[in-house]
């Protein structure tokens, strides 16, 4: 069954191609012998060398050695340290061809259910032995991917097989630019007299995903916590100057916000409850190779180097173990932290909105009184219109020449003579006419009565005006402190709501 499904999912993987490299370590009863060596694969120049690396021929053919030599240790492990395509981990994605992947997972005895594992999520671990009773194999699958970052994806996987006949470890590494494989296959190097272990390996992997870096980012995310406190309660332990949240008198809560996110995903980040439980499979794994091997006099047997060895390892992963729970708890404090800022945070907001419904209501109501103006300003144009319309009527209809305003006993002008005629008198004389005035001498009367008139009028409105205005100055006032009377109402109802609840400590119970 496993070998029909291994071959269903290879054939159904996308191949690219990363750099590709190998690396053997032996160690010999004596030590002139032992060999570390790391070198790339010649595919342009070997295409063969790949093969020759997995059936130890040719250039990788075991040496010859001397009588009373013997291999105690060895490990061999196809490299690809540097994986730099953006899909190389992406499910059903595989760094080699087919033909290659399927000749290194049989000849390497690595196990056939790695490939159902590149869709796994987070760290995973799984170790067990192989059906092979002649000669059992120890496989472990230990692997780590995420989602893209910048177009790529990330991650790390190890692939192992540990032969209790041969001693020697075969497997394949691959991990990105992110990843620590390089750092962890450098410290394996310096470690190559221990490498008779199989989980060695894992846990230098382990190891160094568990760095101090995680316990720095938690130190970090919780100064971050503090600073967001500080701008979210107001403190007064950090000087304005200091506290990048407050701009003048005001809290960026757009920048709060956000980066009350950025500190929640900086605290899930490498979450110890995944890795306790990857510690507890790293446990079983090891119980399982010391049960088989603590039989086996070429592992030392109890107090042997193995054991030593085997006893230290158990001891580093109890100290990862009592790590991850300290990371865990300070974490779900921070959490903690963080869920009451965002609630603190939200009613900031909430308070901020009331305040500025209330304005916006003020707004309203003193636009609605700035229309109720309009419109009296508009009836003032109409009276003062009924006012002076009556009187321009009437001046246009007596400026007619319907109406004389000639003085009684005058004489009605005559209508000019042109220009070089003379006009004749009964006595055959010529006189020169009279020159004609239609201008009357009385239109001092409309000018004397209509300019007071109107300046009467004029003053009469702008006292009137400016006592409106000033009434409608007082209406505001009144409007802007029943909306700060409001607010203060609003604020002291919720007070007197939150502090007839129950407390949550006994002030001086003992």
């Amino acid at each position: 069954m496993d070998d029909y499904m291994f071959q269903t999912y290879v054939a159904e993987c996308k191949c690219v191609r990363e750099e590709t490299s190998y690396l053997e370590i032996f160690n010999y009863s004596d030590p002139s012998f032992n060999t570390s060596e790391e070198h790339r694969f010649r595919f342009d120049e070997l295409p063969d060398e790949f093969g020759n690396f997995l059936h130890r021929r040719g250039a990788f053919a075991p040496p010859k050695l001397r009588p009373g030599v013997k291999l105690v240790s060895g490990i061999r492990l196809i490299l690809q340290q540097n994986a730099q395509h953006s899909e190389t981990f992406t499910p059903s994605y595989l760094s080699l061809t087919h033909q290659a992947y399927e000749e290194m997972v049989r000849a390497l005895h690595l196990p056939f259910r790695a490939i159902e594992g590149t869709s796994a999520v987070g760290p995973f671990f799984w170790g067990a032995f192989d059906q092979n009773d002649e000669d059992p194999h120890l496989q472990i699958i230990f692997r780590k991917s995420d989602v893209r970052k910048k177009g790529k994806t990330r991650g790390w996987e190890l692939m192992l097989s540990h032969s209790f006949r041969t001693h020697i470890t075969t497997g394949y590494a691959k991990g990105t630019a992110s990843s620590d494989m390089v750092e962890s296959i450098k410290h394996l190097r310096a470690c190559a007299d221990q490498i008779l272990h199989p989980m060695l390996l894992p846990i230098i992997i382990l190891s160094h995903d568990l760095s101090m870096k995680n316990d720095q980012k938690q130190r970090n995310a919780r100064q971050w916590l503090r600073d967001l406190e500080t701008a979210v309660s107001m403190r007064s332990e950090v000087l304005e100057e200091e506290n990048k949240y407050i701009r003048g008198a005001m809290i960026d809560l757009d920048q709060i916000n956000m980066d009350l996110v950025e500190c929640h995903s900086q605290v899930l980040w490498k979450r110890p409850q995944a890795y306790q439980e990857i510690i507890k499979g790293i446990c079983q794994s090891m119980d399982r190779f010391w049960e088989k091997a603590s039989e086996d006099e070429a592992y030392g047997g109890r107090g042997g180097e193995v054991d030593k060895l085997h006893r230290s390892m158990m001891s580093r992963l109890d100290f990862y173990q009592a790590k991850l729970k300290g990371i865990e708890n300070y974490a779900h404090i921070t959490l903690e932290r963080l869920t009451i800022q965002r609630a603190a945070l939200y009613n900031i907001i909430a308070q901020k909105e009331s305040k500025l419904g209330l304005q916006m209501a003020g707004e309203q109501r003193r636009l609605a009184h700035a229309a109720k103006r309009d419109s009296t300003s508009m009836k003032i144009l109409s009276l003062l219109g009924a006012i002076f319309l009556p009187a321009t009527y009437l001046a246009s209809i007596f400026g007619m020449t319907f109406f004389n305003f000639v003085p009684d006993g005058g004489n009605e002008p005559e209508p000019p003579t042109p220009t070089g005629t003379t006009t004749t008198t009964t006595g055959g004389t010529a006189a020169a006419a009279p020159p004609w005035n239609p201008v009357s001498p009385l239109l001092w009367v409309y000018f004397a009565i209509t300019i007071p008139i109107t300046l009467a009028i004029v003053i009469t409105w702008r006292w009137w005006d400016r006592r409106r205005e000033k009434r409608y100055a007082a209406e505001d006032r009144d409007i802007e402190e029943g909306i700060e009377k409001m607010e203060a109402q609003i604020m002291a109802t919720m007070r007197k709501r939150t502090m007839s609840k129950m407390r949550t400590w006994e002030v001086g119970k003992t």
